[in-house]
């Protein structure tokens, strides 16, 4: 079920210098503002929702399996976005395809279908994820 995010700030220290993902720079001056990540994560925070992802499915989009995203439900779904929808009483996380009429949910996942709605079947977008909170270690 869907946590709503509380609208708590903790700001965390924020360096002041980029971290080089090429060749290691010379060590600078790590004082620097603090920043509070829900300022970058939270644009409507009573409309906002984490939720843990379940599954291989969205790993293409780097959405992983026990990745937490962040679901912002005041946001209008169009094409492209990357979407929770309800599909028949399920959550599940898609690619959002809508063109000419057609609506579709596509998996970043060769091995998992599309999920294209059929006659009685019920679809609903629930909210646009806006971001992906990955944990590497513990």
């Amino acid at each position: 079920m869907p946590v709503p995010i509380t609208a708590l700030p903790m700001a965390l220290p924020l360096a002041d210098c980029a971290v080089r993902a090429g060749f290691p720079s010379p060590a600078e001056d790590f004082s620097g503002k603090r920043l509070d990540i829900s300022t970058m994560l939270v644009e409507h925070p009573q409309a906002t929702y984490f939720l843990r992802v379940a599954g291989p499915s969205m790993q293409e989009f780097g959405i992983a399996d026990g990745d937490l995203i962040v679901v912002d439900r005041a946001i209008q779904a169009r094409h492209g976005h990357i979407v929770v929808a309800i599909v028949d009483s399920e959550f599940t996380v898609k690619y959002l395809y809508q063109a000419g009429g057609v609506v579709r949910l596509k998996a970043g996942n060769p091995t998992y279908p599309d999920i294209i709605p059929k006659g009685e079947q019920t679809l609903e977008i629930w909210g646009v994820v806006t971001s992906c909170i990955k944990r590497f270690s513990r």
